[in-house]
């Protein structure tokens, strides 16, 4: 089975707020056996416009990828996610 990632790139607006938004996605991640390999972190915008949190979740599928972002449990956390930040997720299946 091939390997699937989450790409996230977020400007956080409101750190305090998005605190809200780490916990209440945390039962999605559990569930779909989410594996985070950058969260944060020293990072360079070579090429284009880059964002200031850039985070990498790796899954075992693309089917377990896609249905942690459509779960009820990570819709409700995206709720509190874009009350505090600005940001783009691409699904990406792995080589």
């Amino acid at each position: 089975m091939t390997k699937a990632y989450w790409i996230a790139r977020v400007d956080v607006r409101d750190p305090e707020g998005y605190k809200g938004y780490v916990a209440a996605a945390k039962p999605a991640f559990e569930r779909f056996g989410a594996k985070f390999i950058a969260r944060g972190g020293a990072h360079e915008a070579v090429e284009g416009p880059g964002r200031a949190r850039n985070v990498i979740i790796e899954f075992a599928s693309m089917e377990d990828a896609r249905n942690c972002y459509f779960s009820p449990e990570y819709q409700h956390a995206k709720s509190i996610r874009q009350q505090f930040a600005d940001g783009e997720i691409m699904l990406v299946e792995g080589v």
